[in-house]
Protein backbone atom coordinates (compact mmCIF):
# COMPACT_ATOMS: atom_id res chain seq x y z
CA UNK A 1 0.00 0.00 0.00
CA UNK A 2 3.00 2.35 0.55
CA UNK A 3 4.12 1.65 -2.87
CA UNK A 4 0.22 3.15 -4.25
CA UNK A 5 0.48 5.61 -2.05
CA UNK A 6 3.76 6.98 -3.42
CA UNK A 7 2.69 6.75 -6.71
CA UNK A 8 -0.23 8.79 -6.17
CA UNK A 9 1.77 11.42 -4.17
CA UNK A 10 4.23 11.57 -7.31
CA UNK A 11 1.20 11.58 -9.93
CA UNK A 12 -0.34 14.40 -8.24
CA UNK A 13 3.08 16.36 -7.95
CA UNK A 14 2.66 19.40 -10.62
CA UNK A 15 6.72 19.44 -11.35
CA UNK A 16 6.26 15.55 -12.30
CA UNK A 17 3.88 16.56 -15.26
CA UNK A 18 6.16 19.79 -16.98
CA UNK A 19 9.39 20.21 -18.13
CA UNK A 20 11.02 17.91 -20.23
CA UNK A 21 11.60 14.75 -18.59
CA UNK A 22 7.71 15.33 -17.63
CA UNK A 23 4.64 13.33 -18.26
CA UNK A 24 3.80 15.37 -20.92
CA UNK A 25 6.66 14.99 -22.81
CA UNK A 26 7.74 11.76 -22.02
CA UNK A 27 4.34 10.89 -23.36
CA UNK A 28 4.60 12.43 -26.29
CA UNK A 29 7.97 11.28 -27.15
CA UNK A 30 6.49 7.79 -26.47
CA UNK A 31 3.98 8.09 -28.68
CA UNK A 32 6.19 9.27 -31.15
CA UNK A 33 8.49 6.33 -31.33
CA UNK A 34 5.54 4.20 -31.11
CA UNK A 35 4.17 6.12 -34.69
CA UNK A 36 7.25 5.62 -36.14
CA UNK A 37 7.86 1.54 -35.16
CA UNK A 38 4.57 0.79 -36.34
CA UNK A 39 4.79 2.94 -39.45
CA UNK A 40 7.98 0.90 -40.39
CA UNK A 41 6.75 -2.15 -39.61
CA UNK A 42 3.57 -1.41 -41.67
CA UNK A 43 5.63 -0.43 -44.59
CA UNK A 44 7.48 -3.75 -44.96
CA UNK A 45 4.12 -5.76 -43.77
CA UNK A 46 1.42 -4.27 -44.91
CA UNK A 47 2.62 -4.73 -49.44
CA UNK A 48 3.87 -8.44 -48.88
CA UNK A 49 1.00 -9.49 -47.01
CA UNK A 50 -1.79 -7.42 -49.79
CA UNK A 51 0.51 -9.25 -52.95
CA UNK A 52 0.28 -12.61 -51.03
CA UNK A 53 -3.34 -12.61 -50.37
CA UNK A 54 -4.50 -11.14 -53.55
CA UNK A 55 -2.19 -14.09 -55.45
CA UNK A 56 -2.87 -16.68 -52.75
CA UNK A 57 0.07 -18.23 -52.99
CA UNK A 58 3.26 -18.84 -50.44
CA UNK A 59 1.75 -16.91 -48.15
CA UNK A 60 1.31 -19.63 -45.39
CA UNK A 61 5.05 -20.19 -45.16
CA UNK A 62 5.94 -16.03 -45.09
CA UNK A 63 3.17 -15.71 -42.24
CA UNK A 64 5.03 -18.80 -40.57
CA UNK A 65 8.36 -17.10 -40.44
CA UNK A 66 7.17 -13.82 -39.86
CA UNK A 67 5.62 -15.74 -36.52
CA UNK A 68 8.54 -17.21 -35.77
CA UNK A 69 10.17 -13.32 -35.05
CA UNK A 70 7.30 -13.05 -32.25
CA UNK A 71 10.28 -15.89 -30.50
CA UNK A 72 12.75 -13.20 -30.42
CA UNK A 73 13.27 -11.48 -26.89
CA UNK A 74 12.64 -7.83 -27.89
CA UNK A 75 15.12 -7.20 -25.21
CA UNK A 76 18.09 -9.09 -26.83
CA UNK A 77 17.62 -7.63 -30.12
CA UNK A 78 17.63 -4.04 -28.16
CA UNK A 79 20.65 -4.79 -26.69
CA UNK A 80 22.25 -6.29 -29.89
CA UNK A 81 21.50 -3.31 -31.76
CA UNK A 82 22.33 -0.95 -29.26
CA UNK A 83 25.52 -2.82 -29.03
CA UNK A 84 26.23 -2.14 -32.93
CA UNK A 85 26.95 0.74 -35.34
CA UNK A 86 22.86 1.61 -34.50
CA UNK A 87 23.97 2.98 -31.52
CA UNK A 88 21.94 3.76 -27.90
CA UNK A 89 18.60 5.62 -27.70
CA UNK A 90 15.54 5.71 -29.03
CA UNK A 91 16.63 4.33 -32.62
CA UNK A 92 17.58 0.52 -31.22
CA UNK A 93 14.11 0.31 -29.62
CA UNK A 94 11.89 1.99 -32.41
CA UNK A 95 14.18 -0.75 -34.91
CA UNK A 96 13.79 -3.63 -32.54
CA UNK A 97 10.02 -2.56 -31.94
CA UNK A 98 9.11 -2.54 -35.47
CA UNK A 99 10.44 -6.14 -36.17
CA UNK A 100 8.09 -6.89 -33.12
CA UNK A 101 5.04 -5.37 -34.97
CA UNK A 102 5.73 -6.95 -38.46
CA UNK A 103 4.21 -10.38 -37.57
CA UNK A 104 0.35 -9.34 -36.65
CA UNK A 105 -0.10 -6.72 -39.33
CA UNK A 106 1.57 -9.28 -41.86
CA UNK A 107 -0.56 -12.05 -40.80
CA UNK A 108 -4.01 -10.35 -40.67
CA UNK A 109 -3.38 -8.86 -43.80
CA UNK A 110 -2.63 -11.55 -45.87
CA UNK A 111 -5.45 -13.47 -44.02
CA UNK A 112 -8.20 -10.72 -44.98
CA UNK A 113 -7.51 -10.82 -48.36
CA UNK A 114 -6.98 -14.60 -48.84
CA UNK A 115 -10.36 -15.10 -47.44
CA UNK A 116 -12.30 -12.45 -49.87
CA UNK A 117 -15.35 -14.21 -51.23
CA UNK A 118 -14.65 -15.75 -54.27
CA UNK A 119 -17.74 -14.68 -55.30
CA UNK A 120 -17.27 -10.89 -55.12
CA UNK A 121 -13.72 -11.74 -56.95
CA UNK A 122 -15.80 -13.70 -59.69
CA UNK A 123 -18.27 -10.40 -59.93
CA UNK A 124 -15.64 -7.65 -60.10
CA UNK A 125 -14.03 -9.98 -62.91
CA UNK A 126 -17.53 -9.95 -64.19
CA UNK A 127 -17.95 -6.15 -64.24
CA UNK A 128 -14.73 -5.75 -66.36
CA UNK A 129 -12.22 -4.79 -63.52
CA UNK A 130 -8.73 -5.19 -63.78
CA UNK A 131 -6.88 -7.02 -61.24
CA UNK A 132 -5.78 -4.17 -59.59
CA UNK A 133 -8.80 -1.95 -59.55
CA UNK A 134 -10.58 -5.26 -58.40
CA UNK A 135 -7.80 -5.68 -55.59
CA UNK A 136 -8.23 -1.29 -54.45
CA UNK A 137 -11.86 -1.50 -54.90
CA UNK A 138 -13.33 -4.78 -53.69
CA UNK A 139 -10.67 -6.84 -51.99
CA UNK A 140 -9.23 -4.69 -50.02
CA UNK A 141 -12.30 -3.01 -48.61
CA UNK A 142 -13.79 -6.57 -47.52
CA UNK A 143 -10.25 -7.32 -45.86
CA UNK A 144 -9.98 -3.79 -44.09
CA UNK A 145 -11.18 -5.16 -40.61
CA UNK A 146 -8.49 -7.51 -40.44
CA UNK A 147 -6.19 -6.05 -41.95
CA UNK A 148 -7.32 -2.66 -39.25
CA UNK A 149 -7.40 -5.62 -36.16
CA UNK A 150 -3.52 -6.32 -37.13
CA UNK A 151 -2.50 -2.77 -36.98
CA UNK A 152 -4.43 -2.35 -33.88
CA UNK A 153 -2.95 -5.27 -32.13
CA UNK A 154 0.70 -4.42 -33.56
CA UNK A 155 -0.48 -0.46 -31.96
CA UNK A 156 -0.64 -1.82 -28.68
CA UNK A 157 2.20 -3.99 -28.36
CA UNK A 158 4.45 -1.81 -29.85
CA UNK A 159 3.12 1.08 -27.02
CA UNK A 160 3.94 -1.52 -24.33
CA UNK A 161 7.08 -2.73 -25.80
CA UNK A 162 8.70 0.83 -25.93
CA UNK A 163 8.96 1.24 -22.17
CA UNK A 164 12.24 -0.53 -22.79
CA UNK A 165 14.18 2.26 -24.97
CA UNK A 166 15.32 3.95 -20.97
CA UNK A 167 17.22 0.74 -20.66
CA UNK A 168 19.28 1.71 -23.95
CA UNK A 169 19.34 5.95 -22.87
CA UNK A 170 16.31 6.15 -25.33
CA UNK A 171 12.95 8.51 -24.05
CA UNK A 172 9.23 7.42 -23.15
CA UNK A 173 7.78 6.73 -20.23
CA UNK A 174 9.89 4.19 -19.77
CA UNK A 175 12.42 6.38 -17.97
CA UNK A 176 9.87 7.08 -15.27
CA UNK A 177 9.78 3.67 -14.23
CA UNK A 178 14.13 2.96 -14.96
CA UNK A 179 14.51 6.47 -13.07
CA UNK A 180 12.55 4.73 -10.31
CA UNK A 181 14.63 1.58 -10.16
CA UNK A 182 17.76 3.62 -9.68
CA UNK A 183 16.53 5.83 -6.93
CA UNK A 184 14.35 2.44 -5.16
CA UNK A 185 11.44 4.41 -5.46
CA UNK A 186 8.96 1.83 -5.95
CA UNK A 187 5.87 4.01 -5.95
CA UNK A 188 7.32 6.11 -9.17
CA UNK A 189 7.83 2.61 -10.65
CA UNK A 190 4.33 2.15 -10.28
CA UNK A 191 3.60 5.42 -11.52
CA UNK A 192 4.97 5.11 -14.68
CA UNK A 193 3.87 1.51 -15.04
CA UNK A 194 0.31 2.52 -14.96
CA UNK A 195 0.80 5.61 -17.46
CA UNK A 196 2.02 2.99 -19.55
CA UNK A 197 -1.06 0.82 -19.21
CA UNK A 198 -3.42 3.85 -18.98
CA UNK A 199 -1.71 5.28 -22.73
CA UNK A 200 -2.46 1.72 -24.03
CA UNK A 201 -5.80 1.27 -23.50
CA UNK A 202 -6.85 5.15 -24.59
CA UNK A 203 -4.84 4.01 -27.90
CA UNK A 204 -6.76 0.98 -28.13
CA UNK A 205 -9.70 2.85 -27.79
CA UNK A 206 -8.97 5.37 -29.92
CA UNK A 207 -7.80 2.49 -32.58
CA UNK A 208 -11.20 0.83 -32.28
CA UNK A 209 -12.66 3.73 -33.49
CA UNK A 210 -11.08 5.22 -36.21
CA UNK A 211 -11.14 1.20 -37.39
CA UNK A 212 -15.06 0.79 -36.85
CA UNK A 213 -15.52 4.58 -38.86
CA UNK A 214 -12.89 3.15 -41.88
CA UNK A 215 -14.94 0.20 -41.90
CA UNK A 216 -17.71 0.53 -44.84
CA UNK A 217 -20.74 0.18 -43.69
CA UNK A 218 -22.47 -2.39 -45.67
CA UNK A 219 -18.95 -4.63 -44.24
CA UNK A 220 -20.40 -3.70 -40.40
CA UNK A 221 -23.62 -4.51 -41.07
CA UNK A 222 -22.49 -8.19 -42.61
CA UNK A 223 -20.70 -8.32 -39.39
CA UNK A 224 -23.11 -7.47 -37.20
CA UNK A 225 -25.75 -9.52 -38.70
CA UNK A 226 -23.06 -12.59 -38.19
CA UNK A 227 -23.05 -11.89 -34.87
CA UNK A 228 -26.33 -11.88 -34.06
CA UNK A 229 -26.75 -15.07 -35.53
CA UNK A 230 -23.80 -16.85 -34.00
CA UNK A 231 -25.34 -15.54 -30.56
CA UNK A 232 -28.99 -16.57 -31.45
CA UNK A 233 -27.24 -20.20 -32.57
Amino acid sequence: MDAVREALVWLNDPLNWSGPQGIVSLTVEHLAMSLVAVGLAALVALPIGVWLGHRQVGGTATVVVANATRALPTLALLLIFATTGIGFGNRPTVIAAAIFAIPPILSNTYTGLRDVDPAARDAANGMGMSPMRSLLQVELPLALPLVGAGLRTSAIQVIATIPLAALVGGGGLGVIINNGFALQSYGEVLAGGVLVAVLCLVAEAVLAIVQRLATPPAIRARDAASRERANAG
